[in-house]
C-alpha cells in the first residue's frame, strides 16, 4: 500500500503518493476481495484547534482524502479532536468559539476533497468532541453535508453509557440514533471489548470476551436484522499483543447465529 501516515495513525504528517504503489494496491485489493476498506485518521487530529496544529490536521485530511478517491477507499474514520480545558457538550460556549472552528474546518476539508470520498465522525470514548449522540448530531446537523457519516465504537460507547445486552436493548439504541438523525448516516462499526468498567469514561480496548462488555453485546450486534450487514472492524491489542489478530475474528465468527 501506498506510504501514507494514514495508515499509521500515531503520527501527524501529509501523506505520499506513488503511482506504482496505488496500481498495486488496487490489484491486490481487487484480487483479495476486502470490499470496502476505509482510511483511519491520525489520532492526532484536532479540527478544533484554530493554530498549527488544526491547520496541520485539516491539511492533512485534505490529502489523505485526495488519496483516497484514487485507491477506491470509501474514505477517513477522524477523532474529531477536543476543546482542550473545556468539557465537552454539545456546543462550547460563543466566546470561545472553537465549535465554529471545528465546523468551519470540516467544511472545508469538504469543498477541498473528492465528492466520492466520506468524512466519518467516530464517537469518542474519552473527554472528547464526540463522546454523545446528541453532540455528534448537532455537529452534524451544523455541518450539513451529506458526505458526513458514522462510525461507532463498542468500546467507546460502553464507556459512555451505551450498552446493549439483548434485542431489545438494542432496539432501544437504534431508536435514539435515529431520532438523532444518526441511523441513516451510520456506515460501519468498530468492534472492541474494553478494559474498563461500564460509564468510566476511558476507552482502553481489549480483546473479544477477555474485557468487561461480554460476548452478548457483540451477539446481539452481529444478528440483529438492522445492525449485522454493517461493515465491522476490529481494533483490539491481539491476544499475542501484536494487534487485531485471527483469534479475535474467529470468535467474533463463532458469535454469528
Amino acid at each position: 500500500s501506498p506510504r501514507s501516515w494514514n495508515l499509521q495513525p500515531r503520527g501527524l504528517k501529509e501523506a505520499s503518493e506513488y503511482d506504482k504503489d496505488i496500481n498495486m494496491y488496487i490489484s491486490i485489493k481487487k484480487k483479495l476481495q476486502i470490499d470496502p476498506i476505509y482510511f483511519h485518521a491520525t489520532y492526532l487530529i484536532n479540527l478544533a484547534d484554530n493554530s498549527r496544529i488544526g491547520h496541520m490536521s485539516k491539511q492533512s485530511l485534505i490529502n489523505e482524502l485526495n488519496i483516497a478517491t484514487k485507491l477506491e477507499i470509501k474514505g477517513s474514520i477522524v477523532h474529531l479532536g477536543s476543546y482542550k480545558n473545556q468539557i465537552s457538550n454539545i456546543k462550547p460556549s460563543e466566546s470561545e468559539g472553537k465549535y465554529q472552528v471545528l465546523i468551519k474546518n470540516i467544511k472545508e476539508i469538504l469543498e477541498k476533497t473528492p465528492k466520492d470520498t466520506f468524512f466519518i465522525i467516530e464517537n469518542a470514548g474519552t473527554r472528547k468532541i464526540g463522546q454523545t449522540l446528541e453532540e455528534i448530531s448537532q455537529i452534524v446537523k451544523d455541518v450539513d453535508d451529506e458526505r458526513v457519516r458514522l462510525c461507532l465504537d463498542t468500546c467507546h460507547l460502553f464507556s459512555n453509557e451505551y450498552k446493549f445486552d439483548n434485542k431489545k436493548q438494542l432496539d432501544i439504541f437504534l431508536n435514539k440514533l435515529e431520532e438523532l438523525n444518526l441511523l441513516k448516516i451510520l456506515e460501519l462499526w468498530h468492534i472492541n471489548d474494553s478494559r474498563d468498567e461500564f460509564n468510566s469514561g476511558h476507552d482502553r480496548h481489549e480483546n473479544i470476551g477477555e474485557g468487561t462488555i461480554g460476548t452478548d453485546e457483540f451477539k446481539t450486534l452481529l444478528n440483529h436484522p438492522k445492525t449485522k450487514n454493517y461493515p465491522f472492524i476490529i481494533e483490539t491489542p491481539g491476544f499475542d499483543k501484536t494487534g487485531p489478530d485471527k483469534k479475535n475474528l474467529d470468535i467474533l465468527k463463532n458469535l454469528i447465529t
